[in-house]
């Protein structure tokens, strides 16, 4: 966040202004004040898919060597979620020194950040539940930050998230420029700020989401393919099946569906589905086709007969349908 909003970001996060105005006005150094950032991740409590956020419990520690920075005081969190149950917790009331002579503080935060989530894949989706940090008034100029060490950021092992395998969480450092100088005439344009990105990525299981997903729309497709093993004669049973597992497939994609937010693009999810409608669409095609011959005694043989391959070959279809979603949607 740019400099010209030290007044209000002050009291937003609980900053000092004596500080944050001290901080301001200080001259720059010779080079950016290296600033070294670890986390610990303690808790995730949420996951909500359906307005992109989640909630997580986090210690974030800070160790720095110029005594006018606070970056535990100046640090933002730039991608919270409106939230009136997010808690700043600043665990020491000033910077503590270091044996090597460097200032360390250390804060704790429980609260909701918010993401768009990469749904394209769906169930076989990866995630990244990202915290991204950036100082509120230093730019890159003036301040950057250093990962703490080779192993900047743990989490607790025992954490679990029904649903999900949490995986290893990591830390990455970035310069983000802002195309503006918040009119601040002070500052040139496209300032850039260093910015922390933690990400922690969680995956569904493969096995359990396959069966969950795909196994009642698999027995849909037998179900409705069972039409083609009544006899032509009993025309109403054969449309009134197929017309059931239609209506059955738009609920139960209703329903699998209910805790994702609407996108504008096709989850792999979809096109299974896709491919169900399909199949059922042409099964009561043909099923009408030869409904006014049903009732002939000598077209029932060859009705019969007929819909044997009309079963093999849809199911045949259906299946490599499936396969080729699968293949371009997972490994594109």
């Amino acid at each position: 966040m740019a400099a010209f909003t030290v007044p209000a970001e002050a009291r937003k996060a609980d900053i000092p202004y004596a500080v944050a105005q001290a901080i301001a006005e200080s001259p720059a150094p010779d080079g950016p004040e290296k600033v070294i950032v670890g986390a610990y991740i303690n808790d995730i409590q949420q996951l909500d898919f359906k307005t992109n956020n989640y909630t997580l419990d986090l210690y974030v520690w800070f160790r720095w060597r110029s005594p006018e920075l606070d970056p535990s005081k100046t640090m933002e969190f730039m991608n919270r979620y409106a939230s009136d149950d997010n808690l700043r917790q600043e665990l020491m009331d000033a910077p503590e020194r270091m044996p090597d002579g460097s200032l360390y503080s250390i804060l704790r935060y429980e609260g909701r950040f918010s993401t768009k989530f990469h749904l394209e894949k769906y169930p076989f989706d990866t995630q990244g539940m990202t915290v991204i940090m950036e100082d509120t008034l230093s730019g890159a100029d003036s301040l950057i930050y250093v990962p703490d060490g080779e192993s900047p950021i743990a989490i607790d092992p025992v954490i679990t998230l029904p649903g999900f395998t949490v995986g290893k969480p990591v830390m990455q450092v970035t310069t983000k420029t802002y195309p503006t100088n918040f009119g601040d005439l002070s500052v040139a344009d496209a300032e850039p700020y260093s910015r922390v990105v933690l990400s922690v990525p969680v995956t569904r299981p493969v096995v359990a989401m396959s069966i969950k997903a795909f196994v009642p729309i698999a027995l849909i497709i037998v179900c409705a393919s069972l039409v083609f093993f009544v006899r032509p004669l009993y025309v109403e049973g054969r449309i009134g099946l197929g017309i059931t597992a239609l209506l059955t497939l738009v609920a139960l994609q209703l329903s699998s569906t209910s805790s994702l937010p609407d996108v504008d693009y096709l989850m792999m999810l979809d096109k299974i589905y896709l491919l169900a409608y399909l199949f059922i669409i042409l099964a009561l095609t043909r099923i009408v086709a030869t409904s006014w011959k049903g009732e002939d005694v000598s077209y029932q043989d060859a009705i019969t007969r007929t819909d044997r391959r009309w079963v093999f070959w849809l199911l045949l279809a259906y299946v490599a349908g499936n396969v080729i979603v699968a293949g371009t949607t997972l490994w594109a």
